[in-house]
């Protein structure tokens, strides 16, 4: 059944204004789906891209059980909250006060980066809603200044990332030390591969699984086509032509890559064109930075590896640039998802070379309906245009791997010589020889 506005959901009036102070109409298909399995009580193992409201949907049911089950007095927090970096922490806290901006309920934050007076306030004050970075929250832990044992839920956001850099024993450790909740909530980009199965197997108790892809809908709010390009030297004039149009009022730039990034970085500057950059092994200070400075307007330009960008939540991008595609359609949903957000329109291109059919391919089977193709006039590619069903074509180790699997096949089965004639007297009865007398058989 869908959902067609907050008030069916049952959540307070207070959280119906916040809702609607930010302009919310109607919930999205990962936030109907997942709040009413949360407010039941169920643990909660969710997927969803990146733009589509997966924040809301787990704050939202937390916040409504503080509010159905308030406690008498002050005391440590209820509800914990984990994200990968930084910056997400600093950015679900913020979403949090914006949704609990009618009530009474308090939110703090702990992560790395910032000096341990700052935190004591958290020790020492009452908190409902706790978001915090795994490893700071754990030294606070081991010294014996937070305490775990009033927290009723635990929430895990971008789990997939959270594995990805490692931080799987630092969150089964805290997850042990709040073994009186009652509630576990999971929430990854997505749920491919065994490991973030296993792992939440661990955590979880009999979830929901809930895999929400934006609909068809919020899919058209953001423009989607592509430029073909002869080579890189083409792809980079294309792209300094894109960010100097009037309408790119703040873009990000996704390369595969840091290698790439850093060339590209360097280009773009050469060419006049100020940007600010974020790659994974960076100086935390200088990635603040380059948040803050677009956050606030002062820079428009990002350019971004996926796994620095994951989990980054900026607000009025206006254009999402695919420099490299990605190797996944999964991955593309991703990106293009930062874009097009709260209601507003986004545009989505990608520079396509020759050799990214086979990608472009794959990410028009997933969105079921083709990108289509642009040209800028005086940036014309001059190259022959790949036939169009190249991007249909099996790649040559899809198709090695066919053919071993092909001969693996033939190598299991038993050949068995079959003669004509064998075959038309199957079931018939052999009549004696001339020279046999049924005496002669009776004997044998």
């Amino acid at each position: 059944m869908t959902v067609l506005d907050f008030s069916a959901l049952d959540l307070d009036q207070q959280l119906l204004d916040a809702l609607s102070d930010k302009g919310y109409e109607r919930p999205t298909a990962i936030q109907a789906a997942a709040i009413p399995a949360a407010m039941d009580g169920r643990d909660v193992l969710g997927s969803a891209p990146t733009g589509t409201g997966k924040t809301a949907a787990f704050l939202l049911p937390a916040l409504q059980h503080l509010l159905d089950y308030p406690r008498k007095k002050s005391g440590p927090p209820r509800i914990l909250i984990l994200t990968p970096t930084r910056e997400l922490a600093m950015q679900v806290a913020e979403q949090a006060r914006e949704l609990a901006a009618h009530t009474h309920l308090d939110i703090a934050t702990i992560t790395g980066g910032v000096a341990y007076m700052n935190h004591a306030e958290v020790f020492s004050e009452n908190q409902d809603i706790v978001v915090a970075t795994t490893g700071r929250l754990l030294q606070y832990i081991k010294e014996e200044n937070f305490d775990c044992r009033a927290v009723e839920t635990l929430i895990l956001d971008e789990a997939d990332r959270m594995l990805d850099m490692g931080f799987a024993q630092d969150i089964e450790t805290i997850a042990a030390e709040t073994r009186w909740r009652k509630q576990t909530l999971l929430f990854s980009a997505t749920l491919e591969g065994e490991a973030i199965h296993d792992f939440a197997e661990r955590l979880l108790s009999n979830p929901v699984e809930i895999e929400a892809d934006p609909s068809r809908r919020e899919r058209k709010k953001i423009l989607q086509w592509y430029y073909r390009a002869d080579d890189i030297k083409h792809k980079t004039a294309l792209l300094c032509h894109i960010l100097k149009q009037p309408d790119v009022h703040k873009a990000i730039v996704f390369v595969r890559k840091r290698e790439r990034l850093h060339e590209l970085v360097s280009w773009i500057r050469d060419q006049g064109v100020t940007c600010f950059y974020l790659e994974g092994d960076m100086v935390q200070a200088k990635r603040t930075e380059a948040i803050k400075r677009m956050q606030d307007g002062t820079v428009n330009i990002l350019i971004a590896t996926d796994i620095a960008a994951r989990g980054l939540d900026i607000l009025d991008i206006s254009h999402v640039i695919n420099f490299d595609l990605p190797r996944t359609a999964d991955t593309y949903l991703h990106r293009i998802g930062r874009t097009g957000r709260a209601g507003k329109k986004g545009t989505a291109i990608s520079l396509v070379e020759s050799h990214d059919h086979l990608l472009l391919g794959k990410i028009e089977r997933y969105l079921q309906e083709p990108l289509k193709m642009r040209v800028i006039e005086e940036l014309r590619p001059t190259s022959k245009a790949p036939s169009p069903t190249s991007g249909r074509k099996q790649s040559k180790k899809a198709k090695e791997k066919a053919a071993e699997k092909k001969k693996e096949k033939n190598k299991e089965k038993v050949k068995v010589k079959v003669r004509h004639r064998d075959s038309k007297n199957v079931g018939k009865r052999r009549k004696p020889a001339a020279s046999e007398t049924p005496a002669e058989n009776d004997n044998k």
